[in-house]
């Protein structure tokens, strides 16, 4: 039982490591890899490693089956939770992340002014870029005051855009 509970333990300070180290002991197998990529990652052998231990103590120690029959439950248990954490790594993995937010995508947006705009110059508004507040150097036609609702036209620069107060 205690080669059971040291492989159980390995298992899990693998997966540690695998996850603290980040990467950096990936390269241990990627020379037994072969086009295996994902196969043998670490949390995929760390996860076999110490379902296999743990399992096979569980089996051991509350069944009359030898160590053959507990390494072989362990070993099933082993397959099901490598899969089972390789499915699991492929699918963070295959996770696409949403394009970053642009500039261009303020035209439209609605936003509060922070400074008020006089006609033809420049003020300050408050807007929202991918649910964050940002601060933009504003111009516009007519003079808006503060606290002011508005409708962005267009963008000028990276810094600045084009407003309307907002009609009702």
């Amino acid at each position: 039982m205690t080669w059971f509970l040291g492989l159980g333990i390995a298992g899990l300070v693998l997966l540690v490591l695998s996850l603290v180290l980040d990467g950096v002991l990936e390269g241990v197998l990627d020379g037994l890899g072969g086009g295996l990529d994902g196969v043998l990652s670490l949390p995929v052998v760390a996860g076999f490693v110490s379902a296999l231990g743990f399992t096979g103590a569980i089996v051991l120690g509350t069944t009359g089956v030898g160590v053959g029959g507990a390494s072989g439950a362990g070993a099933v248990a082993g397959l099901v939770v490598a899969w089972l954490t390789g499915r699991f790594v492929r699918a963070l993995m295959r996770d696409g992340a949403a394009p970053a937010p642009r500039g261009e995508d303020l035209t439209g947006s609605s936003g509060s002014v922070v400074t008020a705009i006089p006609a033809g110059g420049y003020g300050e508004v408050l807007l929202r870029l991918a649910g964050q507040p940002v601060k933009y150097a504003a111009k516009s036609d007519a003079p808006v005051a503060r606290g002011t609702e508005v409708w962005v036209e267009g963008v000028l620069s990276t810094t600045s855009v084009s407003v309307r107060p907002v009609e009702r």
